[in-house]
């Protein structure tokens, strides 16, 4: 068995996530007193308790799935689990750093806080948002987001920009960009053959390059802080292929905020690797769908509480 780690992104946080891990594993509850304390702002609570409103701030949604994600890592450690490699979505990615060795919660924990912020600020300076793209294909999506750019200007500027952001699995792609473009570009896709183009409630256009002064801000906090290489397999979310420097992480960790979230590729590269096994570390279960639907053959679980930590305890027995 190669067991793999995952940990999710935003659009996976819900009010009480972390709660039960809290309540019954003592090194998960260690790992929420840690982002508080690095954080300087009681992240547990806005887990626990919300309100919603406030978890789907982008400053509050991230530190507070870092810090499911890492309790939930702790709590598999702690239970006997532990993986042979790892892989995060978008922010999940600092979370699977902590897995694999290359900075301690601490420093994940205040680098996900400047991320959020950096990542708010960007989407207030530059408004956009997000849309999910079902039943068309990664490369057909790219086609037909590239073709806007020639088109008359979209809104003022230089140009529309909407860009592929998360190739989540097949049929499934998150377009990001300006919000006139996003409008224009949706008929577009369902002329080309997709099912559906569903606007997404989020705060900005992420992993586009609306969010390059985010990653501008971003980049010399990262290369400051005190990064090593990976003890663990790491594949990184903009190149699909793994990491295994300091240097390679923070060039990928400022590139990330801006790029795709390559997540289709990922798994792929992970599945053609051998590994086999996927526990998904955190809050909700859209990994563990996406897994299924990009390797058919993988055995996952979702842990995210103690019922489902005991079930992947069990299930990995066999």
């Amino acid at each position: 068995m190669k067991l793999v780690f995952v940990f999710p992104g935003q659009g996976a946080q819900a009010v009480g996530m972390g709660h039960a891990l809290f309540e019954n594993s003592a090194a998960a509850r260690a790992a929420f007193e840690a982002v508080d304390i690095a954080c300087g702002a009681s992240i547990s609570t806005l887990c626990f308790e919300g309100p919603e409103a406030a978890l789907k701030e982008t400053k509050n949604t991230q530190p507070c799935l870092f810090a499911t994600s890492v309790a939930a890592l702790a709590a598999c450690r702690e239970a006997g689990l532990e993986p042979v490699a790892v892989a995060g979505h978008s922010v999940g990615e600092y979370a699977a750093l902590v897995a694999a060795g290359a900075f301690d919660i601490a420093t994940g924990a205040k680098l996900v806080q400047q991320r959020a912020l950096a990542m708010a600020e960007a989407a207030t300076q530059n408004p956009g948002s997000m849309a999910a793209v079902l039943g068309l294909d990664a490369s057909v999506v790219q086609e037909v987001c590239d073709s806007l750019k020639s088109s008359p200007v979209i809104g003022g500027g230089g140009g529309p920009i909407v860009v592929p952001a998360n190739d989540n699995c097949p049929g499934q792609v998150v377009i990001s960009g300006e919000v006139a473009a996003l409008e224009a570009v949706a008929p577009l896709l369902k002329e080309r053959g997709a099912k559906r183009v569903l606007p997404l409630e989020v705060s900005g256009a992420f992993h586009s390059p609306l969010m390059a002064s985010a990653a501008e801000a971003l980049k010399p906090i990262i290369d400051s802080a005190a990064i090593a290489a990976p003890r663990l397999p790491i594949v990184a979310n903009v190149t699909a292929d793994y990491e295994t420097t300091s240097d390679e992480i923070k060039a990928n960790l400022a590139a990330q905020v801006a790029g795709p979230v390559r997540w289709t590729e990922t798994i792929q590269k992970l599945a053609g690797d051998g590994y086999t096994h996927f526990v998904e570390c955190g809050s909700g279960k859209v990994l563990a769908g996406l897994i299924k639907r990009i390797a058919p053959e993988a055995i996952v679980f979702s842990v995210g509480d103690s019922a489902s930590l005991a079930a992947a305890v069990e299930g990995l027995k066999t």
